[in-house]
């Protein structure tokens, strides 16, 4: 279902790779007294993920509307976000399939994140959870190249459950997406996306340090205001 942007849907992302990434990011949050955001776990392992969890215990954080988790994750840690930050999204990837019988209650609850490398396993089926978090930089790729991933997504446009998104940049010269945004031109990308694809929640996915994200975040939202404004 198409979407109206607005500053509530667009999430500001704690993301990385190191321990001094997520703590920088929400040492800005606390700084800027920051009540919501997404967060991405995807590359943290368990003991990372407990420090995490400590210190969003403690910070201005309130609710976490999206998630996205790793293979690893045992559903106590669901049950957590959900239950301390009212989490509604999990988003996993193609190869969480295998691991759906570890997550039992949450199986409508996990959207799912297409991959970029022009193949499906027979164990996806969207249809099994709650429905897509379409990577819009990924879906951009898969649209230039007419991948696999293009057209699982594209021919259940009025089947599935378009719920929610990660944004990023995309780099044209080299089809890809970018988790380091630089300028804004990166971002021209989403005025060539169909409508359908947006869901009501796009969690920011970038390496870019919170304020940084925040500029970011009002231009996408003049950005799609403008796309959502123009008919069809």
């Amino acid at each position: 279902m198409p979407i109206k942007s607005s500053k509530s849907q667009i999430l500001l992302g704690i993301t990385g790779t190191k321990e001094k990434d997520w703590q920088q990011k929400l040492n800005d949050i606390n700084r800027l007294r920051i009540r919501e955001a997404a967060l991405f776990l995807e590359r943290f392992n368990e003991a990372q993920r407990r420090k995490i969890y400590r210190a969003l215990l403690d910070s201005t954080i309130k609710k976490i509307p999206l998630c996205h988790i790793k293979n690893d994750m045992e559903r106590e840690e669901l049950v957590f976000l959900k239950n301390k930050f009212k989490t509604k999204y999990f988003t996993i990837h193609e190869s969480s399939f295998g691991f759906l019988k570890k997550w039992p209650g949450f199986r409508k609850k996990l959207y799912l994140e297409m991959d970029t490398n022009n193949y499906i396993s027979q164990k996806v089926m969207v249809e099994k959870i709650g429905g897509f978090c379409v990577d819009l930089s990924h879906f951009k790729v898969a649209l230039t190249n007419f991948t696999k991933e293009f057209d699982y997504t594209y021919f259940r446009k009025s089947k599935a459950n378009f719920a929610c998104n990660h944004l990023n940049g995309y780099r044209k010269e080299k089809n890809t997406d970018l988790h380091t945004v630089k300028i804004l031109k990166n971002f021209a990308y989403l005025k060539t996306l169909p409508k359908f694809i947006f869901g009501k929640v796009i969690a920011l996915e970038l390496e870019n340090n919170i304020y940084q994200q925040l500029k970011f975040k009002n231009y996408l939202v003049r950005l799609l205001n403008n796309l959502f404004s123009k008919k069809s």
